[in-house]
């Protein structure tokens, strides 16, 4: 089965199908800084088609499944939430005439979970009912990385769509979905906090660290927080928000574009999150994760996997669609799918 990566960002959605041995024949990506951490992990062998909004679909190749993980900023709840009328927010019509000109089979997108709620729900039932219109059944669910393998409280919502004409009854389609039964144990934090050379507060940081004992003596931390008691808990995630301080076990808070202070304690120092492990923490395998460390700046990296899809996650959306095909041979299936992987992805709807 064939895909294209549209609103690649860095990949994730990519990696997530490749796993399923799904096979992308291109990817489209406006921001020059996240094309080349995506060639960096996968090469310079296909095609950018850039713009979304200004693709002539006669110019892309006959492709089975659209992959997208269109914009957020506009129903985010740290944006603006100007939803459909946001420029950003047009993105989904831009998608919606490649579905039309291409008669696609499948699609798979991702999005905040703040769409749900954004002009008290009319943004999200007003883009299911585009979806349906241009001929799709569309099922949508809220999914959470940490529900997927990985430490990571991240909750988006995704859409998974098949044409109409393949399916004899849609009620089969959206039960399979919503019935996946199974979930994949949380892995163990440690596994993905493993960079040494990322002490904070040490050296030329002095300054820094002196700022972090007044934050921790502002009027919302005072008295919450005793310095060494912090550093006898190993493993203890550090969120320094604007104001408050959170701490967190065993997983890490959504990373986001936006959010670089998050530390953690092991070996009684603060380190601070590399771009590295946010990379390992959003799923990306480390023969990939390294071909980028110390040669993109840190602070962008950290933004980029903040933007970018969980690649577990977008696999067991993936893994559910495939296994729908594969029990039900009434139902035209592209290609022989041969799924690389041992055992059945996790998926809870």
């Amino acid at each position: 089965m064939k895909f294209i990566d549209f609103c690649a960002g860095i990949g994730g959605g990519r990696l997530g199908l490749e796993k399923l041995g799904l096979q992308c024949i291109g990817f489209s990506e406006i921001d020059p800084n996240a094309e080349n951490t995506y060639r960096r992990f996968f090469g310079n062998s296909e095609t950018n088609y850039g713009d979304l909004m200004k693709i002539n679909p006669i110019d892309l190749p006959n492709f089975d499944l659209l992959v997208a993980g269109f914009p957020c900023q506009a129903f985010s709840i740290v944006g603006q939430r100007k939803g459909l009328t946001d420029e950003r927010g047009q993105i989904i019509f831009g998608i919606l005439k490649i579905m039309r000109a291409k008669k696609i089979k499948y699609f798979i997108l991702e999005n905040v979970k703040g769409l749900l709620n954004h002009e008290q729900g009319h943004t999200f039932k007003t883009i299911l009912k585009l979806l349906s219109s241009e001929g799709y059944g569309v099922t949508a669910k809220v999914m959470d990385s940490s529900h997927y393998g990985l430490p990571h409280k991240r909750e988006r919502i995704y859409f998974i769509g098949i044409r109409k004409d393949l399916i004899k009854d849609f009620n089969d389609f959206y039960s399979h979905f919503h019935q996946y039964p199974e979930q994949k144990e949380m892995s163990n934090i440690r596994q993905y906090l493993i960079d040494n050379d990322n002490i904070a507060f040490t050296g030329k940081q002095k300054k820094t660290y002196q700022t972090f004992l007044n934050y921790l003596e502002n009027k919302y931390n005072k008295g919450r927080f005793s310095l060494s008691n912090l550093l006898k808990e190993e493993f203890l995630i550090i969120d320094t928000r604007q104001s408050d301080l959170r701490l967190y076990r065993e997983k890490i808070p959504t990373l986001r574009t936006g959010r670089h202070g998050l530390f953690y304690i092991k070996n009684n120092q603060f380190r601070r999150l590399t771009g590295y492990e946010s990379l390992l923490l959003q799923g990306f395998p480390k023969q990939l994760a390294i071909r980028v460390k110390n040669k993109i700046p840190e602070n962008r990296t950290l933004s980029q996997s903040g933007n970018a899809i969980s690649v577990n996650v977008v696999s067991a959306c993936g893994k559910a669609l495939l296994d729908f095909l594969n029990k039900r041979p009434s139902y035209e299936i592209p290609q022989p799918l041969e799924l690389k992987e041992d055992k059945p992805a996790d998926l809870t709807m």
